[in-house]
């Protein structure tokens, strides 16, 4: 028996594993992209600034990104390693293409592309010697599948007093000048502004003469502030140019609107670049200090505290993190019916019980083992995913919803399959017991993805920064953290001992913990209601009255007949298929961006948290799903206190609040530079310093240190 549960553990990782070892293997990314590093000049002036390009010429049918890439993706980023008193400003991004891959709309460039980066050379720098500079170009490049890559690149120029143009580049910078988008042309105030209409929002572009323009496409600087899917709808009059676009998960305000509106006018392409120009991210162009003469081979810039994490720190701290899972309310449910499933197994013999306990962890091993190989899998392939990413299914959220609220009218004696299911029944039991214990492990991992316990994120963001061996090695820690209480008390006979004699109680008690499974139940479905719209949740309203009808059925049927027996059977098995089908088209019902935020609460986006850095403010960013549990707790009874939002308001804290239930890129961007790779995430900013990243668990003073007001606070 355990061999065959241990041949399902290795089958269901090894998919996840030859996936992402396949896509990483199979094709070479420096095959598919050709980088080199180029100068506009042939020498460096000092106190002059130059302009570099990094050319990137791709394979026929593949393409990188724009900065932002769209629906997927990640954008080029070069790690520079500099010369002392060198600096790079920020790139200067070419008019992308909108390429369609299934249904999704990604920003990026095909053929070949060059960005430009303006370089200033200190006065300091000496005439006659040799500078080498030099980084690392990391990047995305996708067709049907996505490859990540990465590029040394190098170049020497000399300093003098005087420079020439480089011999055999003005056709290339000039091609690259020429693909940037244009300064809007100063016209009276008010030439181009955003307004919202209904559900849409229109972009007026006021400028006569453009009954030329065939075509129009708009290309946001933040991540999620469209549906990028969505048609982009163009009108002309006599007054200018009105683009129709459909808000995205962001909640982007009109006012805050700002990309490049592309046009095609007279059969020619032009692009005009709109709105404020949103501050480059501070990890994007990092100079690290080198001398001239004799630079490091390959210094990076400093890693964030999460990667000094090495394979067995991590893995202990998965563990860790494991063990805390089964405290939270998530998990609390599964494991009380698993530990009455083992009261009534406790008149059995001692290797039985061990048996049990070892199929259990078989399931959370082989469960977590599963989900990490989908997971590198789908990162391997570019998708900005992370840890609980099934939840933002709303498919997911209603069959989890479903079997939870099928096993609480079992609990509950409504309907008896067999005296229960996923390991409390004689149907699963008696018949094959151990696999009732592995599949209440399986179970026991679904519902303790919504959570995250302390000590998690660090190792899971670790986890999936690392190989795809590593990984596993990490997630199967986490796994055996989850399953280790309960095998504990299995492996240990003196335990089994304390446990107390089976008897009537136990129904008494197996329907009291039918209702921790109905609150789980109400949550997934609230979740649900805030992932789609009011037909989508009517449908899964509906899935559970089919749900119930099924189990009435089935029980209806019991001892009616061979007659009656069949047609209960039939009609239950048919509500079942009914609610299926009304989770099929769950996805087509998707929520709108929520924009009904608390007061004092703004919603997260990248150039809002760029402007408010500049503006020297104090921000708390925090970032958060529906569906975790941890993040709702902190919430309700940290953040939402009075003395925390007393202490915001004195501060004048800019309070920016990041919605991860559905898939937000721009979230999942911030969530990697930190190392994360799931919520919640908790971000201090003061004024143009550093991120300070809060523990997962927050308490009122930990955050009023990190804002600076604690004694404010206190004073109050």
């Amino acid at each position: 028996m355990l061999r065959l549960l241990l041949a399902f553990l290795l089958t269901l990782a090894a998919p996840g594993l030859a996936g992402a070892q396949g896509a990483m293997t199979a094709m070479k990314a420096k095959d598919l992209v050709r980088a080199r590093l180029v100068s506009e000049s042939e020498a460096l002036v000092p106190g002059r600034t130059v302009t570099l390009g990094l050319h990137m010429a791709m394979k026929p049918g593949w393409h990188v990104y724009w900065r932002n890439p769209g629906d997927s993706g990640l954008p080029p980023e070069m790690a520079w390693r500099l010369p002392e008193g060198f600096t790079v400003g920020p790139v200067q991004w070419p008019v992308p293409e909108r390429i369609r891959v299934q249904t999704l709309i990604n920003f990026g460039y095909e053929g070949a592309v060059t960005l430009l980066v303006p370089l200033a050379v200190p006065e300091s720098a000496r005439a006659g010697e040799t500078v080498r500079l030099s980084g690392t170009l990391s990047y995305l490049v996708c067709e049907e599948i996505c490859i990540p890559g990465s590029a040394e690149l190098s170049l020497d120029l000399p300093v003098a007093a005087s420079a020439e143009p480089a011999s055999g580049q003005a056709a290339l910078f000039a091609r690259a000048r020429a693909a940037l988008p244009e300064a809007l042309p100063k016209a009276a105030p008010g030439s181009y502004r955003a307004t919202r209409e209904g559900d849409r929002l229109v972009l007026h572009l006021e400028r006569p003469g453009l009954a030329g323009v065939t075509d129009a496409a708009f290309f946001p600087y933040a991540e999620g502030a469209l549906d990028n899917a969505a048609p982009q709808d163009l009108a002309i009059d006599a007054a200018g140019l009105h683009l129709t676009l459909t808000p995205g998960d962001a909640g982007q305000l009109p006012e805050a609107l700002a990309g490049v509106l592309a046009l095609t006018e007279d059969g020619a392409r032009k692009a005009y670049a709109l709105g404020p120009e949103p501050a480059p991210a501070p990890t994007t162009a990092a100079a690290v200090p080198a001398s001239p003469q004799a630079p490091p081979a390959a210094e990076a810039p400093p890693a964030p505290e999460e990667e000094s994490l090495t394979l067995w720190s991590a893995a202990g701290l998965a563990l860790v993190g494991g063990l805390l899972l089964n405290l939270m309310p998530c998990v609390f449910p599964v494991l009380s019916i698993k530990v009455l499933s083992l009261v009534r197994q406790a008149g059995e013999s001692a290797t039985r019980v061990r048996l049990h306990g070892l199929a259990y962890t078989a399931g959370v091993l082989a469960s977590f083992l599963g989900l990490a190989g989908l997971l590198i899998a789908l990162k391997a392939g570019g998708a900005g995913i992370g840890w609980g990413f099934q939840l933002q299914s709303p498919v997911v959220v209603a069959l989890l919803a479903y079997g939870l609220f099928a096993m609480g009218l079992s609990l509950s004696g409504a309907v008896h399959l067999g005296g229960g299911i996923v390991g409390l029944g004689d149907g699963l039991t008696r018949r094959a017991g151990y696999q009732g214990s592995f599949f209440t492990g399986v179970l026991a991992t679904l519902v303790a993805t919504p959570c995250t316990a302390p000590f998690m994120g660090a190792a899971v963001g670790f986890a999936l920064t690392q190989s795809p061996l590593a990984a596993l090695t990490v997630f199967a820690s986490l796994g055996l953290g989850l399953a280790l209480p309960f095998l504990g008390l299995t492996l240990v006979p003196q335990a089994l001992r304390l446990l107390p004699r089976p008897g009537a109680w136990m129904d008494v008690l197996k329907g009291a913990l039918a209702f921790p499974v109905y609150a789980t139940v109400a949550w997934l479905v609230w979740v649900l209601a805030q992932q789609v719209g009011p037909n989508g949740l009517l449908a899964g309203l509906t899935g559970l009255v089919l749900v119930a009808l099924a189990a009435w059925a089935w029980e209806r049927a019991r001892g009616a007949g061979r007659l009656g027996t069949g047609f209960g059977r039939v009609a239950a098995l048919t509500a079942l298929a009914a609610a299926l089908g009304l989770v099929a088209v769950l996805d087509g019902d998707r929520a709108t961006a929520r924009t009904a935020l608390a007061q004092g609460e703004e919603a997260f986006t990248q150039a809002r948290l760029d402007a408010l850095r500049r503006e020297g403010r104090t921000v708390f960013v925090d970032m958060t799903a529906a569906w975790c549990i941890t993040c709702q707790v902190n919430e309700r009874t940290v953040i939402a206190r009075e003395g925390v939002q007393a202490a915001f308001r004195a501060g004048q804290v800019v309070y920016l609040k990041g919605d991860w239930t559905n898939q937000n890129p721009e979230i999942t961007r911030l969530l990697e530079r930190h190392g994360r790779s799931g919520v919640p995430l908790y971000l201090v900013y003061r004024g143009t310093s550093e991120a300070q990243v809060l523990p997962q668990i927050l308490t009122e003073g930990i955050v009023l240190a990190a804002i600076g007001q604690k004694d404010v606070a206190a004073a109050q």
